[in-house]
Parts: C-alpha cells; structure tokens; sequence
C-alpha cells in the first residue's frame, strides 16, 4: 500500500463514528437504523458516514426486501484490511464497549418483527442459533456414512478420528509429534476401534494392512516432499480405496503461515492432479472448497482420488 493510499485511510478513520460503525460491521450485518439504535446517532449522519466507508471499499451492502444491510468488506485489499486490523487492535474505549453492550437488544429487536431466519437470509451460515453450529452439523451427517477402514495421516490431537470412530470399522491415527499422538491417545481412549502411533507421512511403516479410505487433511503443508508422501498413501489403499487430500492452494503470504510451522506454500489443482497420477490413483474431483473473506483470503482446495 503506497503512501498515499495509507493516508486516505487513516483520514476516512480519524472520525470516531467511523471507527464505532467499523468495529460494528466486523461482527453483524446492519442496517441503518440499527447502527443509528446502537450509536445513538441521527439515521442521516449514520448513512453519510457509511457512504464514505462504502466508496473507500471497506464496507458493503445487500438489499433485502426494503431493508439495505451492511457488513465490513472483508473482500478488500489485504494491505488495508492490516492497516486498520492494527488500529483496532490498540484501541480500548468505554465508548466501543457501550456500542458492544447495546447490540444484542437491537438484534433482538429485529428478531422479534421479522423473525430469526428472515433477517440472516442469504448470509445464515455466518450466524449462531441455539444448537446450529457446524460440530453439530458434521457430527449428524457422519452419521449418513459408511468408512471402512481408515487412515488418517498427519491426524493432529484426533478430531476427525473422535468424529469417524462410531461410523468406522477401524481408524489409525499417525502423526509425526510425539506430544500430539499422547494428546490424540487421551483423546480417543474411548474408542477401542482407534489406534494412534507416531510416524512419518512420507515412509509410513504399516506391514501388510491397508485401508478403504486414507485422510489426508492438511497434512500436505507440513510434507517436504509431498509427492513422496501421496505415494506413500496410496500404496496403503486397497483396490478401490479413496485417498482424501484437503490443504491449502498456493499462496505467497510465507510470514501468515511460518507460525504454523508449514513447510510449504499450498498447492495448485494441477500440482494435486500429478500427485495422485504419479502414485497411480485416478482423480475423482479436485477442486477449491472455499475461500476465506478475511484477509490474506487463503483458499481450501480438495483432491478426491481412487486406486484403480
């Protein structure tokens, strides 16, 4: 972000209102009167104000019946979205906190005249109700499947094996941390069709057991050589076993993910394609899943692939 543009910004955030809308914005959907509720302010100050955060890019809107609502743009420049991350971050006011304490009665408010599902229409699954979250909504779908025999590589402290084992034959666990494999070990104690051991993905040591699915989630960022370690998967498969890879696409944001201890920067479709090909799998689907809206964007790719 060049000088100029820094300037513009910070000049657009030297008004309080400003900065109160911002930090309103971050977290719900709004409309006018309700930032005007919530602020104490006039509807037509509210909405000059938010005309000048909407020409500057760093809100935007959606129309819903009569009603316009608006949300911080998380789609914006991530340079911009840095900048203002770090101004929020060092500022602590009574004034925000007061904002903070008046919104959920003005949520509640819209809820009661329009209803629940009415006033998140279009936006539902970034919102919480009683009981609908997505642990929830994963754990009643599993219920839906059939897995077999399962590997799960790079497996973490057994998340994803607490949440496959009632619906699995058998499921092992292997993940290079010693103290990682204690935690998963604790973790899916319970669950005598469960395994958890410590190993490298890319010279997986298993005898003569092979698998009808392999779990591949996020294991790839941390392979230094991942078309080693696809192989390794693969030669596990039994004949028609499915090998399941979800990681990052390529991306050049080395400081977001050096805390995370990647070892590499995400992958292409393409780059996931030769993989499976290489290790003699044919590619079911590859594709991206999601995209984050908040800055650096980091996209979720998947690859779906089957041993002949």
């Amino acid at each position: 972000m060049d000088l100029s543009t820094a300037s513009s910004i910070l000049r657009l955030l030297a008004d309080p209102t400003r900065v109160r809308l911002l930090a309103l914005l971050e977290g719900e959907e709004l409309t006018v009167a309700e930032l005007a509720a919530v602020l104490h302010l006039a509807q037509p100050r509210v909405s000059t104000h938010l005309a000048k955060l909407k020409e500057a890019g760093l809100v935007r809107d959606r129309r819903a019946g009569v009603s316009a609502y608006y949300r911080a743009n998380s789609e914006g420049d991530e340079h911009q979205h840095a900048l203002i991350a770090s101004l929020r971050e060092n500022i602590d006011d009574a004034l925000l906190r007061e904002d903070a304490d008046r919104l959920p009665a003005v949520l509640a408010n819209r809820a009661r005249s329009e209803g629940w599902a009415d006033t998140v229409a279009g936006d539902m699954e970034r919102h919480y109700s009683p009981g609908r979250t997505w642990e929830t909504l994963a754990r009643a779908l599993l219920q839906l499947l059939g897995t077999g025999d399962v590997l799960d590589i790079a497996s973490g402290d057994g998340i994803t094996a607490e949440l496959l084992a009632p619906h699995a034959h058998s499921i092992v666990c292997v993940d290079s941390s010693e103290r990682v494999v204690e935690a998963a070990a604790k973790r899916l104690q319970a669950f005598p069709n469960v395994e958890v051991r410590q190993g490298d993905m890319h010279a997986l040591d298993l005898g003569e057991r092979r698998f009808d699915l392999v779990l591949m989630l996020h294991a790839l960022t941390y392979a230094e050589r991942p078309a080693q370690a696809v192989a390794a998967a693969a030669r596990l498969l039994r004949p028609g076993g499915r090998l399941l890879a979800v990681t990052l696409g390529r991306h050049d944001h080395r400081a977001a993910v050096e805390p995370f201890d990647h070892r590499n920067l995400g992958f292409t479709e393409a780059e996931l394609h030769d993989y499976a090909n290489g290790a003699g799998l044919q590619v079911v689907s590859c594709n991206r899943l999601s995209r984050e809206r908040k800055a650096p964007h980091f996209e979720v790719i998947s690859l779906l692939a089957q041993k002949k």
